[in-house]
């Protein structure tokens, strides 16, 4: 994911090069995610909280990467690239809270999950070689990763509230006070 930041801001400069590059490191990105772990178990090397840990240690950097690279390539405004991070940061910590407080692990949400995002990251890195506005319902141009970071950012403040709200549910209902 370092980089996919380091070419997104790389195509500030050089659009043609570094696009096309986005979507090689989005790639290896998505077989090196996919393949610790299947590594780990067909060596029968498992080490579930190590892994877990490093895995999302390096989730957290690599998301920030890739949001400072769109912010500094004038692809997404600083605002956009923040609260993104700021959403995404929260979605996180919340699913890492669940996972430790009530042993539920859940990444997807309405089905849309790191895979999901990668392959729309890799579509809009490509539509933006062809200038990267969109218009929308008659108004814009906007900036196709400032609508998609806004989309993306309300979408995991949503997915945030909701798993907080259910999570919260269930550990008041699982540790009920006898009076």
């Amino acid at each position: 994911m370092l980089g996919v930041g380091l070419s997104f801001w790389a195509s500030a400069w050089r659009p043609t090069v570094a696009l096309p590059l986005v979507v090689v490191f989005l790639v290896l990105n998505w077989f090196g995610d996919s393949l610790d772990g299947t590594l780990a178990r067909v060596r029968n090397r498992l080490r579930p909280r190590y892994g877990f840990y490093v895995d999302h240690v390096i989730d957290l950097a690599g998301t920030t990467f890739m949001l400072v690279g769109l912010a500094l390539s004038g692809f997404m405004s600083p605002v956009v690239a923040l609260s993104t991070l700021v959403a995404f940061v929260l979605v996180s910590a919340e699913t890492y809270l669940a996972t430790h407080a009530r042993g539920v692990f859940k990444l997807a949400f309405l089905g849309f999950g790191p895979t999901e995002l990668r392959i729309v990251i890799a579509i809009g890195a490509l539509w933006l070689l062809r200038g990267g506005e969109v218009s929308w319902l008659g108004t814009g141009p906007w900036r196709l990763f400032d609508v998609g970071g806004t989309v993306a950012t309300a979408g995991m403040a949503l997915a945030f509230v909701v798993s907080a709200l259910r999570n919260t549910r269930a550990l008041y209902q699982e540790e009920k006070v006898s009076s």
